[in-house]
């Protein structure tokens, strides 16, 4: 087992229940950790997974429309990872850097663990934070 990463990707979203957060997209800053099979060979982009789907695939999901809830985000994004081939665990952030003055960010963390996945292992591949 492997892990592999994209963090502190930064895309606007229309994104949120407040009112100013409906008149205007926003910042909103994703982290993904993946935990998968050790199955790559050599120096074979084949044999891995390629994590440019994360940054495609973000993008998309966040550009469909309005997304009331930082749930509905996270757990959209937890899916993407979800449904790769290869992928044993996933731990998704988001997060909303900008909505109140006097903190760094509000957010939304989901894991997920194939099933017969060892919460050990898998906390050894995603990585700590």
């Amino acid at each position: 087992m492997y892990g592999l990463f994209l963090r502190d990707f930064e895309i606007t979203a229309n994104l949120g229940i407040h009112d100013f957060e409906q008149r205007a997209p926003q910042r909103v800053v994703v982290n993904v950790a993946l935990a998968l099979e050790a199955r790559h060979a050599g120096d074979d982009i084949a044999t891995v997974l390629d994590y440019d789907f994360l940054r495609e695939e973000i993008a998309g999901l966040a550009a469909r429309g309005h997304i009331f809830l930082q749930e509905t985000l996270c757990a959209g994004v937890l899916e993407l990872c979800k449904a790769k081939p290869g992928v044993l665990a996933a731990r998704v952030t988001t997060e909303k850097p900008d909505v109140y003055p006097d903190t760094a960010g509000v957010g939304c963390r989901m894991v997920w663990l194939a099933d017969g996945v060892e919460p050990w292992a898998a906390l050894l591949a995603l990585g700590g934070g």
